[in-house]
């Protein structure tokens, strides 16, 4: 903030007579400081884009179950992935039991496209390890069938 005092009395004694304080905000600064934080958001909003794509089947909704659990996905290609963390099939079990202690059971996601082999397997070494599988699906919009 600038003002500007002009008194007749040479370094600010007296009463001020004739003008009064020039009291403004000077904006230039206000604004650098906007235009560089805008470009910051710019250049990293595509970074927060980020993730695992997964289409999961549609179904009729049945009941809202919602858990913190481990979440098991697997992609199209058959690639099974710990919480978006790739991890070998054959160490699933032991990876679920290290990184979640108390884990009794789990999230499994797959792709529609995925073929039913690698969910077969994923499913029975889950199975073995005597966890739960609940499977995720996407609530089916029943807005858009005719009847």
């Amino acid at each position: 903030m600038a003002f500007s005092m002009n008194s007749s009395s040479g370094l600010g004694r007296g009463r001020f007579r004739g003008n009064p304080a020039l009291a403004e905000i000077n904006i230039v600064p206000l604004v650098d400081v906007v235009l560089v934080l805008l470009i910051i958001f710019m250049l990293t909003a595509h970074v927060m884009d980020f993730g695992l794509q997964v289409e999961v089947p549609k179904v009729r909704p049945v009941k809202e179950n919602v858990q913190d659990l481990p979440v098991v996905s697997i992609s199209k290609d058959g690639a099974s992935y710990l919480n978006d963390k790739p991890v070998n099939i054959n160490l699933l079990a032991s990876e679920i039991h290290k990184r979640f202690r108390n884990a009794s059971s789990v999230y499994l996601r797959a792709d529609r496209r995925t073929p039913f082999d690698p969910i077969a397997q994923v499913i029975a070494t889950l199975g073995q390890a005597k966890l739960a599988v609940s499977v995720v699906t996407q609530p089916e919009d029943l807005s858009d069938k005719r009847r």
